[in-house]
């Protein structure tokens, strides 16, 4: 195992030149520090004082825990003192100018799964920085709206057992886990690289009612296990929580897919695409993976609005090809070629 620090780390990184390393590298090293400050408040648990109380619902509808609030109030007060000119966050409705003159543009997701602060199981914070183009003007909200391959990097916190810290800034993914005795991030794991093949998938199986026909297929193939079309058996996991899938699947494979429904409100999934899948997609490719829209690659879809949701499909690249082909070639799937009579996906 590397001994490489974060702060080693984004010294070489700097090093390899580019006049916007350095704003990088200094805004990573501020979201850092909040991190570390919103552990040890997600330490005491319900014994502190900005835990779990809910305050209704935020900009986009969500329900809003009083952690999500102290969370945004942290990564907001951290990114005054980074190179930053505009932050924008889940619990935000409109971004913050910050520094008009700073090159960079961060979107936050504060507190990811949120939902399960009661259940003391892991939550985490997703972060995309973007290059700050052009002037705010009368919509800083327009710097946002830029597809994620223009992301210069991108990464999540996890608090979980440990606090993780999983990183891209355009060359691999790396895991970096806060080391209590040094007090800073130590590489653990460095370019992750994510099996093409897999036997586990994630999703919500309560609501394999609402799907597409074409997800209900996928999965019903999945569970038939070695008797069934994929003639091997899939192990199905879900945590609800997109930070502890995403590190799951890149620490040991699989596909996790999050589609959108016929439930009202769901059409066009949950998940936001400026600072939820976009910062997602960067890190899975970034590991070799795939994350598409269950047909488009995410990283290629342009943003109409900041808070515009999108279906998610990511994870080991042959398992994101496939289900995209269940949505629209389900014809190439040889091997369920002799099912297409029965059932109503492939009906002439």
């Amino acid at each position: 195992m590397t001994t490489a620090t974060l702060g080693a780390f984004l010294n070489s990184y700097v090093g390899q030149g580019d006049s916007l390393r350095p704003a990088v590298a200094a805004t990573i090293h501020q979201l850092a520090e909040a991190a570390i400050k919103i552990r040890h408040v997600i330490n005491q648990g319900v014994l502190g004082t900005a835990f779990a109380g809910t305050r209704g619902a935020n900009a986009d509808g969500d329900i809003q825990k009083d952690l999500d609030v102290f969370a945004d109030d942290i990564f907001l007060d951290a990114m005054r003192h980074a190179p930053v000119a505009l932050y924008a966050s889940e619990e935000l409705e409109q971004p913050v100018l910050l520094n008009g003159d700073a090159p960079l543009a961060v979107a936050i997701d504060p507190l990811d799964g949120s939902s399960n602060i009661d259940a003391n199981v892991s939550i985490g914070t997703i972060f995309s920085l973007l290059p700050a183009t052009g002037a705010p003007g009368a919509n800083p909200a327009a710097v946002f709206l830029q597809a994620g391959t223009n992301q210069l990097g991108a990464g999540f916190f996890i608090y979980g057992p440990q606090l993780a810290l999983v990183l891209s800034l355009g060359s691999g993914t790396h895991i970096f886990v806060l080391s209590s005795r040094l007090g800073s991030f130590v590489q653990a794991y460095e370019s992750r690289i994510i099996p093409d093949r897999t036997q586990e998938f994630a999703i919500n199986a309560a609501n394999y009612r609402h799907w597409d026909e074409a997800v209900r297929l996928y999965v019903d193939d999945c569970l038939k296990g070695s008797e069934g079309p994929r003639e091997r058996d899939f192990n199905m996991r879900w945590i609800a929580s997109l930070v502890a899938d995403c590190y799951r699947i890149l620490v040991r494979g699989g596909v996790f897919l999050y589609p959108g429904d016929n439930r009202k409100g769901y059409h066009q999934g949950r998940l936001r695409l400026v600072y939820e899948a976009n910062p997602i997609a960067y890190l899975v490719e970034q590991a070799g993976g795939a994350a598409t829209d269950t047909v488009t690659r995410i990283l290629d879809l342009e943003p109409e609005s900041l808070h515009q949701r999108t279906p998610v499909v990511f994870g080991s690249s042959r398992e994101v090809q496939r289900i995209a082909r269940y949505h629209t070639e389900p014809s190439s799937i040889g091997e369920r070629a002799p099912l297409f009579g029965n059932r109503g996906l492939f009906r002439a």
